[in-house]
């Protein structure tokens, strides 16, 4: 397990960059947290880092935004599963076909398909602490790395 508390979203990219730095083709990163926790924030300072080539944004109505290859040439993919209420809603997102050894997917909203993440999905956790700005990252999972 790892923590991070980030007093700013500057702490909060930083700590994104590193996580980034660590991930691997066919990771699955599944997001927990509340309504502007900063998933999304998390996620486009993950894709920044990584190198993709295009601006990460909340892919709410669009359930999922191809971020297109990595510097590593791992294909990026990030889903927002909120409205994803059953297993017919999540077929159809076509979800189980970016599932590959080649890709890496973030989720926000990953409780909602709880029982179709692999086994070894990294799990990151964001809530909201006291003061506006700070946030406790917790992140869990893939294989034992965290």
């Amino acid at each position: 397990m790892k923590k991070y508390i980030s007093q700013s979203p500057a702490d909060t990219a930083a700590a994104a960059a590193e996580f980034a730095g660590q991930l691997h083709g066919g990771d699955v990163v599944a997001f927990t947290g509340d309504l502007g926790a900063g998933k999304t924030f998390f996620t486009s300072a993950c894709v920044r880092a990584l190198g993709a080539e295009a601006q990460a944004s909340s892919p709410t109505f669009a359930i999922v935004n191809d971020y297109g290859a990595d510097a590593a040439g791992r294909h990026v993919y990030h889903f927002d599963m909120y409205r994803v209420t059953d297993w017919d809603s999540l077929y159809s997102t076509g979800f189980y076909d970016y599932l590959t050894p080649d890709s890496i997917l973030f989720v926000e909203w990953s409780e909602n398909i709880d029982g179709a993440l692999p086994e070894n999905a990294i799990r990151v956790d964001i809530s909201k602490c006291e003061a506006e700005s700070a946030r406790l990252i917790t992140i869990t999972g893939g294989d034992g790395r965290w």
